[in-house]
């Protein structure tokens, strides 16, 4: 049975990812792939891996494929949660000011979740939500 669960990312540079990144507070794993040509971010409490990957060294896992071209849209929606809606908003916040963006207005969502996106240097969307169980409808 699987016991990890790895998302892979291609980047323009992994050095600009990873200071972005770090400056969300986000930490790496040096077990997994530190190199110049990929570096292992953990998130959350079980510490799921993405591994950022320079594109180069991308594309040798995915022969024949091309990459998708976030300027033109979403290849996938990365979502990660936060504690409080002051969370989310400090996190987006923290984003724009280390080279993301966001056009995105925080709001809440179906009564329980309050969310927003930010967009990292390398165009992947982010979605960082607070979910308040207690309004979750049953």
């Amino acid at each position: 049975m699987t016991k990890q669960f790895w998302i892979n990312l291609p980047v323009k540079d992994v050095n600009v990812s990873r200071e972005f990144f770090g400056k969300l507070g986000f930490k790496f794993n040096s077990q997994f792939g530190n190199s110049a040509n990929s570096t292992a971010m953990q998130i959350g409490e079980k510490d799921v891996i993405v591994m950022l990957f320079d594109e180069p060294t991308f594309k040798g896992f995915v022969e024949n494929c091309g990459l998708a071209d976030t300027a033109k849209g979403v290849e996938v929606l990365l979502s990660i949660d936060a504690e409080s809606k002051e969370e989310v908003d400090e996190l987006v916040e923290k984003a724009v000011a280390a080279g993301g963006k966001s056009n995105h207005k925080p709001h809440d969502m179906q009564g329980w979740m309050y969310g927003s996106l930010f967009i990292d240097p390398d165009g992947h969307s982010w979605n960082v939500l607070y979910m308040d169980m207690s309004k979750m409808p049953r």
